[in-house]
């Protein structure tokens, strides 16, 4: 598969590591640190797209070109899976 971008952040809410992928919205996943919420995101688009192209349905083309950037919030990091 092709690169998405995959946000990881801290949620003091949650009390963990939370990762988020913008070009698929229902995924989300969490971890006790940052590698563990981006192998479980990983894990989670891995399972979304074996389904979705079992349904016959559209996977979107990744859009995103960005390798790492540290926010203040978390970092992104784009991923090949």
């Amino acid at each position: 598969m092709s690169k998405y971008e995959i946000f990881v952040y801290w949620s003091e809410h949650d009390e963990c590591f939370v990762s988020e992928v913008p070009e698929l919205p229902s995924i989300k996943a969490h971890g006790d640190n940052q590698t563990e919420a981006l192998e479980n995101a990983q894990q989670a688009i891995e399972l979304w797209v074996k389904v979705t192209k079992e349904d016959g349905i559209k996977i979107p083309k990744p859009k995103g070109k960005l390798k790492y950037a540290q926010l203040d919030s978390g970092f992104w990091i784009n991923k090949n899976l």
